[in-house]
């Protein structure tokens, strides 16, 4: 492993907590919203073909997140937004493991607080739209399979794409395509999770809690595939662990790229 050049902090980091807190609610607010204008009994997309309807909510759920990464918060906490994805950085000695339990339960109760607004916004229908569950005909082991390697995907490409300066700043870019992708030709299975906050947020607040373990097993076995994978890639390594860099934002991370107050590079190793 390349050391990094400004290794994570330890420590309490309540802003970057609520930061990434409040990118993941806006994450469940426009995903789910999005779920319900293009699927909700007054759709202005009915007379759309079901594939047609995913592809926009794709380009719209993923949209919204990659929107985030870009945005002020995502810039100060890096926009993981998702549990695999803090985890799969941990995993590279980018986040220390203070951040990586701040960051989960931030990212939990970040999607309880999004879906809460689409109850109080749209109604308890909308937020039953945005449950994440098996497809007609898509057993319980077919939705941990699929969802396995749509994660995979998701997070090897996250960890490829950070791991060079050149290409780390389109992260954000390259996520929006991916994910939506992923979410037409994958929602008519599984929902296309990818994200255990996702599908926890709709699943506590419906409530429906029967399928609720497949979409916390299908990702983190996904996260752990990619996890393996990238590391039979020697010559890589994550330079950053934020989805879009912004060298004039401070960083509690590890990163081999410039960030504000770069007299933390003194820090000491994590524990």
């Amino acid at each position: 492993m390349v050391p990094q050049s400004k290794p994570p902090d330890a420590g309490l980091h309540l802003q970057v907590w609520g930061c990434e807190l409040l990118g993941t609610a806006l994450l469940l607010l426009g995903g789910l919203t999005a779920i319900r204008i293009d699927f909700g009994a007054d759709s202005p997309l009915d007379g759309l073909s079901t594939s047609a309807r995913l592809l926009i909510t794709g380009l719209l759920f993923a949209g919204t997140g990659s929107l985030v990464a870009v945005s002020p918060l995502g810039r100060r906490s890096g926009a993981h937004l998702n549990p695999v994805v803090t985890l799969a950085f941990w995993t590279q000695r980018a986040v220390h493991w203070h951040d990586l339990l701040g960051y989960v339960i931030s990212q939990l109760l970040g999607a309880l607080l999004g879906t809460g607004l689409v109850l109080l916004l749209w109604g308890h229908a909308a937020v039953r739209l945005g449950v994440t569950q098996p497809g007609s005909g898509t057993s319980p082991i077919g939705v941990v399979a699929l969802e396995m390697l749509m994660t995979a995907l998701l997070i090897l490409t996250i960890l490829l794409m950070t791991s060079s300066a050149r290409t780390a700043r389109w992260t954000p870019l390259l996520l929006w395509g991916l994910i939506a992708a992923l979410v037409w030709q994958g929602a008519p299975y599984t929902g296309t999770s990818l994200n255990p906050a996702r599908s926890t947020g709709p699943a506590l607040l419906t409530p429906h809690l029967a399928h609720l373990g497949l979409y916390m097993a299908g990702p983190l076995l996904g996260s752990a595939l990619a996890i393996s994978a990238y590391a039979l890639l020697q010559d890589l390594h994550t330079v950053t662990p934020k989805l879009f860099h912004d060298p004039h934002y401070p960083s509690t991370l590890a990163s081999e790229l410039p960030t504000s107050g770069d007299s933390h590079r003194s820090a000491s190793p994590p524990d």
